[in-house]
């Protein structure tokens, strides 16, 4: 029998869409009492529903369209909704989802590895500024954390006059006392490192290479050597991907094939400065500079089980806030930026889990009530579990 024929049709359609119900009313004649129909099922009071706010959240915090191009779109596609009113759902949903988000902050602090990086974020209303070496802070940022653990990668966004390694710090203060150091990677900017915790640090290398990069006009024998060493590595590591190695597995794979190459650019790396080969003041012998100043953060996937290769996942995540930093240009007031970085985080962090973020957003504000009683049982991986669970349950009773 032959394979049925398959036709997809795709229609295009407003993100917001709207009904209008009239509800048929009578007066009674002898006492001049007025009844009115009853609306359909499921249609409340409320003019705005879980999913009007959630579609609102994905496209401005998870896409970094602005409220007044979501207010000019819908405008023309005969919808109207002004931008205040979009702001307005948006904070009224933020505070009953919020333990989620608290929930997932508090399961990022038990990461294995610990991605952080930031960049700058304006905030019109900037609240006090941090007294730092008897001068004023003044400065705002977005920091992005990325926690890899226990089979889960977790995003966090946080904005403020805060650096990403204070930020670090403050949530890794959340880390269970009976565990391990976490690995923190991250590049050698002090922004990252500014905390106070205890992490083992492990450096990026894709930094550290694209300072060769950049030279590779200058000095492309000498750059040559380095690229294609740690392409070498890359594949190495790539292939421990393709193969699903554990962390153990992937240590003794780069310790067999990737340590000899290390252990080779290593001395060709104190070669250049040593033997005067390169001038150290130099374009490149400033990217020799850097990687050998670094070398113990930056092999730390040859000692380390778990100890990434680069901050790539992490810079990654942060496109979202420069995304929406490049479109909408700031937050107003800091209750703004922290109704953003909740939005971020839950559903980046949904992205990275392979679930339907606004599926997430809706569930969690359909239930926030269940979601402040047991935030674990609502997260991106969990939540879709727990809606079976009370569907049975209903189904049942």
């Amino acid at each position: 029998m032959a394979m049925p024929k398959v036709l997809v049709r795709v229609t295009g359609v407003a993100p917001l869409s709207a009904a209008v119900y009239e509800l048929e009313r009578l007066r009674c004649g002898l006492c001049g009492t007025i009844y009115a129909a009853q609306a359909p099922p499921g249609i409340g009071d409320a003019k705005y529903d879980e999913t009007a706010a959630s579609m609102i959240a994905l496209l401005k915090y998870g896409c970094g369209v602005p409220f007044n191009r979501i207010e000019k779109l819908q405008h023309n596609l005969g919808i109207p909704l002004p931008a205040a009113t979009q702001w307005e759902l948006v904070d009224a949903a933020a505070d009953p989802i919020a333990p989620a988000h608290d929930e997932l902050i508090r399961q990022a602090a038990q990461g294995e590895v610990l991605h952080n990086d930031d960049t700058r974020m304006k905030i019109l209303e900037v609240p006090t500024p941090i007294e730092e070496d008897g001068a004023e802070r003044t400065g705002t940022y977005t920091s992005g954390i990325v926690a890899i653990g226990h089979g889960h990668h977790i995003a966090l966004f946080l904005t403020g006059q805060r650096r990403a390694g204070e930020n670090l710090a403050d949530v890794l203060a959340r880390r269970a006392a009976d565990l391990p150091r976490p690995i923190h990677m991250c590049d050698a900017l002090s922004h990252n490192t500014c905390g106070d915790f205890e992490a083992l640090l492990s450096r990026c290398v894709a930094h550290a290479r694209r300072k060769f990069v950049e030279v590779a006009e200058s000095f492309p024998d000498e750059v040559a050597f380095v690229l294609e060493t740690l392409r070498q590595v890359y594949l190495h590591d790539a292939e421990a991907r393709q193969r699903e190695l554990s962390p153990a597995e992937r240590l003794a794979l780069h310790q067999e094939r990737s340590q000899p190459l290390m252990a080779a650019l290593e001395g060709w790396l104190d070669d250049q400065i040593e033997d005067r080969k390169v001038e150290p003041n130099s374009s490149l012998g400033e990217s020799i500079v850097y990687m050998r100043k670094h070398w113990a953060g930056l092999t730390l996937f040859l000692r380390e089980p778990g100890a990434p290769l680069d901050n790539n996942i992490c810079e990654r995540v942060l496109k979202t806030a420069i995304l929406h930093r490049k479109n909408a240009m700031f937050y107003k007031t800091p209750n703004g930026a922290r109704v953003g970085d909740l939005f971020m985080s839950l559903i980046h962090t949904a992205e990275l889990c392979g679930a339907d973020p606004f599926d997430y957003l809706v569930a969690l504000q359909l239930h926030h009530q269940r979601v402040a009683e047991a935030p674990a049982d609502w997260m991106p991986w969990s939540f879709a579990a727990t809606l079976e669970k009370i569907g049975a349950a209903a189904a049942s009773g």
